[in-house]
């Protein structure tokens, strides 16, 4: 299984590269119409938000040769077959999109958010075993569960204005906005105030903001709920964190 995980690794790279456009292919923004453009919905995060898959397919490499090494317990046993999943599942929703297949990457990438979230659930019952794992494995998968619950409102929400439901869609986005907060704060207090999930959904909701501040479709009122909501995620991170090692340190 160790192998399978390198080579899955591999695989969400390789094809995200050729797949994004960076080499050949279409760029996702432009694919399927640009329904997943930076201006296609009103919780469309801006283009720079993207940025942040270098840093979670540098962290799927990083796990991919740590849980290759010696020692590792059942920890990673546990945590292997669906960290592949999501390592596989990635590329398919990329190969999904280059087909134009809009409604696919919706299935895809709800599976792709439940998956990462089994991860997250097995990550707080199996605790890390040092800064290390804590940091690669832990922060890696943190960020992307993060991230992929803000993708998933963006592509959610294209697919539905691709159907055609466009009324309304301040008000929508806004509520939207507000289940996005209401994640933030359960990841936060079932984890403890882990860090990493609430950086990727910071990150997010504060590119989302910026997009509709000033970016080329300007919605002042889902701009600053996306702020408030990226706050309310900070905050309560932060505070429960602070909260769970005060009461360690008491007990």
């Amino acid at each position: 299984m160790k192998i399978v995980v390198v080579v899955s690794a591999v695989v969400a790279v390789v094809v995200s590269f050729l797949g994004s456009g960076a080499w050949i292919g279409t760029p996702i923004a432009e694919a399927a119409g640009g329904a997943l453009s930076a201006t296609s919905t009103l919780v469309a995060p801006a283009g720079p938000a993207f940025s942040i898959w270098s840093v979670i397919y540098t962290g799927l490499i990083a796990y991919a040769v740590w849980q290759f090494l010696p020692g590792r317990t059942a920890r990673h046993a546990a945590l292997r077959v669906p960290i592949v999943a999501s390592m596989l599942l990635n590329p398919a929703w990329i190969l999904v999109i280059q087909i134009g297949q809009l409604w696919l990457s919706v299935i895809v990438i709800v599976a792709l958010l439940a998956v990462l979230v089994r991860v997250f659930v097995l990550m707080q019952r199996h605790r890390p075993e040092g800064v290390v794992d804590a940091v690669i494995a832990d922060g890696t998968m943190g960020v992307y569960l993060g991230w992929v619950c803000v993708a998933t409102i963006a592509n959610v929400s294209a697919w539905l204005v691709s159907l055609g439901f466009t009324s309304g869609a301040t008000v929508w986005a806004i509520i939207v906005l507000v289940v996005a907060a209401g994640v933030g704060v359960f990841l936060a207090q079932y984890s403890g105030g882990a860090v990493a999930p609430m950086l990727a959904i910071v990150w997010g909701l504060g590119w989302l903001a910026q997009g509709r501040l000033s970016g080329e479709v300007v919605d002042t009122a889902v701009g600053w709920t996306a702020v408030l909501a990226a706050v309310v995620v900070a905050i309560a991170t932060v505070g429960t964190r602070v909260r769970e090692r005060r009461s360690v340190s008491v007990g």
